[in-house]
C-alpha cells in the first residue's frame, strides 16, 4: 500500500477526495479479452485497486485521438431518396485488452492497436471504406482469438472485425496484417448470397462472436428503409479459412429460403436482423441471439403469416450447426421498433439451493427477462396480457396479446394518461394540448395516422450498451432512458416532403405508408415528460426486485448555463461493474464519465470527457504499470449535435 503524497494532495484538494487515500499496487493483473468482458457479457472487472474510498483520485492517464470522425454535412449519401447530407458520425466502441494491447475500432472501421499504459499506437489497419456509401457510421468493437497451441507464427493470435461496408476480415493480432489463408488474402464477402442492395442497408456494426473455431456474425440492416432490404442471415464461418460453416436464416420453423431467388441471392430479403451483441455459452455450445425487427419497422400488413416470427426475440442456436434450440419473443408482430436492442447476459440465478444457468435481456421496453438459458423458459413470472387494438390502419393486424415480466418490474413508465406533464409555467399547456391530439393507450398504441404517443420509445427504455452484472453482489445495473415520442403514418402520397430528413423520416418503400417520428416536446423545446429523463437502476438478480434507481447525468452540455441543474439525461451506451464495488458509465451528452456506489447507487465521482460518451467504458490491470485504467470512447452520437472529433480516454490512479 501507498499513500498519496504532496501532489496527491494538491490533488484531492481540487477533487474533494481525501489525502489519506490508499493504493494497493500490488495484486493480480486483469484483462478485458472480449466486447462485454466475456464472451457472455457482463461488463465486469475483477480488478480491485479503484474502490469507492479511492474512486475520488482518479485522473486522466492518456489520451488518444481517432483518425476518423465525420461532421454533419461533410460528405453527401446515396440513398434511396436519393444524397442527402452525411449524418455525423458516431464513437461508440468498447475496445478490448488481449494480450498485452488494447485494441480498438474507429467509426469506419479502421482497427487499431495501443498500448494499454500509455495509448500510443503499435499498428493500424485501414479497410478503406468509401465514407460517401455510409449513412450511420459506427463500430462497437473487435473480437479476439488465439490458437490452443501458440507457435508465435503469423496468425496464431487474431483480431477480427466486421467492417461497415460488409467484410469479415481476420487480422495478425502482434502485426495488423490480414491473415493470407482466411477468405482471400484475409478477407470474407459478405454481400455474398444477400443479392442487390445499397452499400449503406447492410453494415456489420457489432463485433462478432467466437466460439471455438468458429466466427458467428449478423449484421445492422437499414430495416425501416423499404420491404425487400437484406435478409438478416447469421453465419458462422471457420476462424482460420473463412469457410462458410453454416447460416441461420430467420424463417419461420419448417419454411426454408425461397427456390430459385434471382441471381446470386441465397438468404430470404426482410428478414429480422441481429445488429446487437451475440453471446456465445462454450460449456454447453449455445449461441444466443438478440433479434431486431423485420422490415419494415412501424408497419406489418405486408408481412405474410409468422414472417417475423423470429423478430424481437431471444434465440438460441446449436453452436456446431445453427440449428434452433429454442427462441423466447419479447413483442409478438412488432410494429414499434421494439428490438431485442442488448446483449444476452449470462449469469447463474439461485433458486432453493440449486444453480440454473440463466441469461439476463433486457428490451427497448424497460422489461428484463430472466431466462433459463438451456430451455428458454422464464425463471421468473411473465404473462400475456390484453394489449390495445384500436386505430389500425387499413391492412394492418396486431397480436392481442404481449408478454409482460411480473418480475422484475418495469423499469419504464407506460404512456403519459393521468401522469404529470411538464410545464414550464402553471399556465403553461403545451404538452396537454399536444397529447389531447394523439392517441396514448399505453404501451403497444398502435401507430395512427393521427399520431401516436410511443413511450417507451424505440431509443428504450434499455439500448445496446446495457447492462452489467455483479454475480458477488447479486444485482443487475442498467441505464434507462425516458423520451416520448410521437410515431405518424403517412399515405404514400404525403411522404415526398420528408424525404432526405434521416432524424425524423422513415421511408418504408414498398408500403402504403411512410412513417414520421418526432420526440414529445413542450412549446419550449423540453420533453413532455419532464425529469428524469434517464436513470441508473439495480435490480436483485433473485428477486428481481429494485435495489435503488437513481438520475443519470445532467443536461449541461445541451442546455447553456443551467444545464447542469437539470438531473437525468437521455442515455445511449452502458455501465461496467468492479469486484471492488463500482459501476461506471458515461452514456449522457454532458461529457462526463461518472462512478456509482453499486450497493448504494451514491456517485462518487465524475471526469470530464472532450465530447460526450456515447459508449460502454472497460477497465484492465497491466503488469507494465501496476496500474488499474478505466477506459471510455468519447466521440458523440448521429443523433446529437456533431462532436469535434473521437476520442479514447483512460483514467487511472495517480502515481
Amino acid at each position: 500500500m501507498e499513500k498519496i503524497g504532496f501532489a496527491g494532495t494538491a490533488l484531492c484538494l481540487l477533487v474533494a477526495c481525501s489525502p489519506d487515500i490508499e493504493i494497493d499496487y500490488s495484486g493480480p493483473t486483469d484483462d478485458w479479452p472480449a466486447y462485454g468482458g466475456s464472451p457472455g457479457g457482463g461488463h465486469y472487472s475483477a480488478a480491485t485497486q479503484i474502490t469507492p474510498d479511492n474512486v475520488t483520485a482518479l485522473e486522466q492517464a492518456w489520451i488518444f485521438q481517432s483518425p476518423d470522425h465525420r461532421g454533419a454535412g461533410e460528405t453527401m449519401v446515396d440513398t434511396l431518396e436519393g444524397e442527402i447530407p452525411s449524418p455525423p458520425s458516431g464513437f461508440q466502441v468498447t475496445p478490448i485488452l488481449f494480450e498485452d494491447t488494447l485494441y480498438m475500432c474507429t467509426s469506419f472501421s479502421q482497427v487499431i492497436a495501443l498500448d494499454p499504459s500509455t495509448g500510443v499506437q503499435r499498428w493500424s489497419w485501414d479497410p478503406q471504406v468509401a465514407r460517401e456509401n455510409e449513412l450511420l457510421t459506427n463500430c462497437r468493437g473487435v473480437s479476439s482469438w488465439q490458437s490452443p497451441k501458440p507457435d508465435g507464427s503469423a496468425c496464431d493470435s487474431r483480431i477480427i472485425v466486421g467492417t461497415l461496408d460488409g467484410r469479415l476480415v481476420s487480422l495478425d493480432a502482434k502485426t495488423g496484417e490480414p491473415c493470407k489463408g482466411f477468405g482471400d488474402q484475409g478477407t470474407v464477402d459478405l454481400s455474398e448470397g444477400l443479392g442487390d442492395h445499397h452499400p449503406y442497408e447492410y453494415s456489420v456494426t457489432s463485433p462478432p462472436a467466437i466460439l471455438g473455431n468458429k466466427i458467428i456474425l449478423g449484421a445492422f440492416v437499414i430495416d425501416s428503409a423499404r420491404v425487400g432490404v437484406p435478409g438478416g442471415v447469421v453465419r458462422a464461418y471457420d476462424v482460420l479459412t473463412g469457410e462458410l460453416a453454416w447460416f441461420w436464416d430467420p424463417l419461420p420453423p419448417g419454411q426454408a429460403a425461397a427456390e430459385n431467388l434471382p441471381g446470386t441471392q441465397h438468404y430470404a430479403r426482410g428478414t429480422t436482423n441481429v445488429w446487437s451483441i451475440i453471446s456465445v455459452d462454450a460449456e454447453h455450445n449455445l449461441v444466443f441471439l438478440p433479434t431486431g425487427n423485420t422490415s419494415t419497422d412501424y408497419y406489418g400488413g405486408h408481412r405474410a403469416k409468422d414472417f417475423d416470427y423470429y423478430s424481437s426475440s431471444v434465440v438460441a442456436l446449436n453452436g456446431d450447426t445453427g440449428k434452433v434450440v429454442w427462441n423466447f419473443q419479447m413483442v409478438h408482430h412488432d410494429v414499434w421498433d421494439y428490438d431485442t436492442p442488448s446483449q444476452p447476459t449470462l449469469f447463474d440465478f439461485e433458486r432453493d439451493g440449486k444453480t440454473i444457468p440463466a441469461l439476463a435481456q433486457p428490451t427497448k421496453m424497460g422489461h428484463l427477462f430472466f431466462l433459463n438459458r438451456l430451455t428458454g423458459e422464464p425463471l421468473l413470472p411473465v404473462e400475456e396480457r390484453p394489449v390495445p387494438q384500436d386505430g389500425l390502419v387499413a391492412g394492418e393486424y396486431l397480436s392481442p396479446t404481449q408478454p409482460f415480466p411480473i418480475k422484475p418490474v418495469p423499469l419504464h413508465p407506460y404512456g403519459l394518461k393521468g401522469r404529470e406533464l411538464f410545464q414550464l409555467t402553471p399556465f403553461d399547456t403545451s404538452c396537454a394540448d399536444k397529447l389531447a391530439t394523439i392517441r396514448d393507450e399505453g404501451i403497444f398504441t398502435p401507430i395512427s395516422t393521427e399520431g401516436t404517443l410511443i413511450y417507451p420509445s424505440p431509443i428504450g427504455g434499455n439500448n445496446w450498451g446495457t447492462p452489467a452484472l455483479d454475480q458477488e453482489r447479486n444485482a443487475i445495473v442498467l441505464n434507462t432512458t425516458r423520451m416520448p415520442m410521437v410515431f405518424t403514418l403517412l399515405p404514400r402520397d404525403e411522404c415526398d416532403k420528408y424525404e432526405g430528413d434521416y432524424q425524423r423520416y422513415r421511408p418504408q418503400q414498398g408500403t402504403d405508408y411512410c412513417v414520421v417520428a418526432e420526440p414529445l416536446l413542450s412549446s419550449v423545446g423540453f420533453p413532455c415528460n419532464g425529469l428524469p429523463l434517464g436513470t441508473l437502476v439495480s435490480v436483485d438478480l433473485t428477486t428481481g426486485d429494485v435495489n435503488w434507481e437513481v438520475p443519470l447525468g445532467s443536461l449541461q452540455d445541451m442546455v447553456p448555463v443551467i444545464g447542469r441543474f437539470f438531473k437525468g439525461a437521455p442515455t445511449i451506451g452502458g455501465p461496467m461493474v468492479t469486484q471492488s464495488g463500482l459501476t461506471f458509465i458515461a452514456s449522457t451528452p454532458d461529457h462526463h464519465l461518472r462512478a456509482f456506489d453499486t450497493e448504494t447507487g451514491a456517485e462518487l465521482w465524475k471526469g470530464r470527457l472532450p465530447e460526450a460518451g456515447i459508449a460502454t467504458p472497460m477497465s484492465y490491470r497491466v503488469d507494465k504499470t501496476g496500474k488499474q485504467y478505466v477506459v471510455i470512447a468519447a466521440g458523440g452520437h448521429w443523433g446529437l449535435p456533431s462532436a469535434d472529433g473521437a476520442y479514447l480516454v483512460a483514467f487511472a490512479l495517480p502515481d
